[in-house]
């Protein structure tokens, strides 16, 4: 059930973050649980792939690699799914700046749904 719940916060928060970003658009709801789903499996299969792969530059640019690993990851969401688009690069960094803002106060931060029960 907690799944679920993540799933569909996470699709609000895709809604909301494509809303407020100019040159990012979800052609509706449902694109946007689309969106979420194939972001998370993204971010779990791919992600940590490349963010071990660039470790090193990561160490170097302190951090700024994983940004722009996060960056790449949703314009690859935007190429693979359709009815969300992103008009280029800084679109898409503009969007994952909000997205990961709108989760963390959607989702309740660093706080864990087990802490809060």
């Amino acid at each position: 059930m907690n799944i679920l719940i993540n799933l569909l916060i996470s699709a609000l928060a895709v809604a909301i973050a494509a809303y407020i970003t100019p040159g990012a658009s979800v052609d509706g709801y449902l694109t946007a649980i689309v969106v979420a789903v194939v972001l998370a499996i993204v971010n779990s299969t791919i992600g940590p792939l490349l963010k071990i792969l660039t470790l090193p530059l990561n160490i170097l640019t302190l951090g700024l690699v994983s940004l722009i690993i996060n960056v790449l990851m949703v314009l690859l969401v935007a190429k693979i799914v359709p009815g969300f688009g992103l008009n280029g690069f800084w679109t898409a960094l503009v969007f994952a700046v909000i997205l990961a803002l709108v989760n963390m106060v959607l989702g309740g931060g660093v706080i864990s749904n087990q802490s809060r029960q």
